[in-house]
């Protein structure tokens, strides 16, 4: 059985061997992973040529200051949802020199959810300055796996928007 880290490890290959292919940058706007998705890309040696940087805007005031996102939007959808995680996505793109970005924002756990948004919830999005994709999950487990969960559905998506850009 694969290992949660080696899957982590196996999927940011596969991501960098596809953007280095079509010759993009990817930047990441994280919260609920804190970074997980970022720390696992810049393990690969040589990921430099397809990762241009990573946002871990964990509290509200960062995803306002960093990347963009309208406090208001915050205030009227909470952070924890799909319009969030649009504006965290295109804010990545805005503040950064990359062709596509990831965003991660949700509820990882123990505490902190309610029953409008439970933990394990999580929003993501998908950018390439034309298109933005937005979905929303519910994974199951504790606070790593939850992260974890998180960060390898990220990745899936970045190759699934690629698929979709190519089609």
């Amino acid at each position: 059985m694969v290992s949660e880290q080696n899957l982590l490890a196996q999927l940011s290959v596969k991501v960098g061997n596809r953007l280095r292919d079509g010759r993009l940058m990817l930047t990441t706007a994280e919260s609920c992973t804190g970074g997980l998705v970022a720390a696992a890309i810049t393990d690969i040696s040589g990921s430099s040529q397809w990762f241009e940087r990573g946002f871990v805007t964990y509290s509200n005031q960062a995803k306002s200051e960093m990347i963009g996102v309208p406090p208001d939007l915050i205030d009227k959808h909470g952070a924890v949802s799909e319009p969030v995680a649009r504006a965290m996505a295109e804010g990545a793109l805005l503040n950064s020199r990359a062709q596509i970005s990831l965003s991660i924002t949700g509820v990882a756990g123990p505490g902190g959810g309610t029953p409008e948004k439970p933990v394990g919830m999580v929003c993501f999005a998908w950018s390439n300055r034309v298109t933005t994709l937005v979905e929303t999950k519910r994974f199951k487990g504790d606070r790593t796996q939850v992260r974890s969960q998180a960060a390898q559905y990220a990745l899936r998506g970045v190759i699934d928007f690629l698929d979709k850009a190519e089609a």
